[in-house]
């Protein structure tokens, strides 16, 4: 994907999204954002500049392939409509995601059936089962702010939400490619949670060692390390008898709960997907080699990227790529 990365940068994105009338700012993490916070007027005045431009819309049409004359084959609620075999296509179809807005994954098996290696869709950026007490399944909706997630050699800081039967939220997202694959292999992976990443160990036990008194070890909790009530029930989670503990046990605690994910959540729970079609089955200008005059772009492509705008960035550039490809043949 580098090459149309490149062709169209997130400066362009910005500047394109200025010239429709919508101003952007980069946030803290570096990611681009609609100064309204909203994406709604950023589509509506992208549409109306397309429409000015004669481009037509036919809204509720399921694409369903091709016939034998090469005409293109749509389901609509009436009818089954074609179209002649056009000067050109791009497939912008999304992955399998999205069910509800149209990106299902159902163009997998017509490609496939075309001869196309496409790879099975799997969910990305997404979040994960894993087993729940009954006292954590009570903090279903509620995050665990400002903490550190490690799988293997990969440390994220960020929030994870604790969900009914898993977790989610953007530290869990942003290692989830790693640990959907490490599921896939062994069964099951292992991630570990720091509740207080901006401290080392000798802060920690500073902090513990102040006279408990006649405090619960939650609300003891709570005043030297502030931490919530969320943290401290997820803490006797990873360590049952942590209240037993001498405060060194504690310390390393806090900084090492582990978590065992099992299997990642449904792909039409997941922010995007991974998998699609092989990236050696298109050419330089996203041209699919064995269909004539097919190009394709976004999360059709077999490839994964981090939440939060760079998805989209992707996106836009691949479609850019493939629309350039198409001009060089005309």
């Amino acid at each position: 994907l580098t090459p149309a990365l490149r062709a169209f940068t997130p400066d362009d994105m910005r500047e394109w999204c200025e010239g429709l009338g919508q101003e952007t700012f980069v946030g803290s993490s570096g990611r681009v954002f609609p100064t309204t916070m909203k994406a709604s007027p950023l589509l509506r005045a992208w549409l109306l500049r397309l429409t000015q431009n004669k481009v037509v819309f036919h809204s509720s049409h399921i694409w369903r392939g091709w016939d034998d004359d090469g005409a293109i084959i749509f389901e609509t609620a009436e009818s089954i409509k074609k179209v002649p075999k056009p000067d050109a296509v791009i497939l912008a179809l999304g992955g399998g995601s999205w069910p509800s807005l149209g990106s299902d994954g159902s163009w997998v098996e017509i490609l496939r059936a075309k001869g196309v290696n496409v790879k099975t869709l799997s969910p990305s950026n997404c979040g994960f089962i894993c087993g729940w007490s009954e006292p954590m399944k009570k903090f279903a909706g509620t995050p665990l702010k400002t903490i550190a997630l490690t799988h293997n050699d990969t440390r994220v800081m960020g929030e994870m939400m604790i969900a009914q039967n898993g977790v989610e939220g953007g530290a869990v997202y942003a290692l989830s490619a790693a640990i959907r694959d490490d599921i896939a292999k062994n069964g099951a992976a292992k991630i570990m949670i720091d509740l207080r990443p901006g401290m080392d160990i000798p802060a920690l036990i500073e902090k513990l060692s102040r006279p408990r008194g006649r405090q619960s070890f939650s609300t003891y909790l709570k005043n030297v390390l502030s931490l919530p009530p969320v943290a401290i029930t997820f803490l006797r989670e990873g360590f049952p008898d942590i209240a037993a503990q001498p405060i060194e046990t504690l310390a390393h605690a806090v900084k090492n709960i582990p978590l065992s994910l099992t299997a990642p959540f449904s792909i039409d729970r997941a922010i995007s997907s991974g998998g699609g079609i092989m990236l050696d089955e298109i050419t330089d200008d996203y041209k699919i080699k064995k269909l004539d005059k097919v190009y394709v772009c976004g999360e059709m492509l077999d490839w994964e990227s981090p939440t939060g705008g760079y998805l989209l960035q992707a996106c836009f550039a691949t479609g850019m790529a493939a629309a350039k490809g198409i001009l060089k043949t005309r």
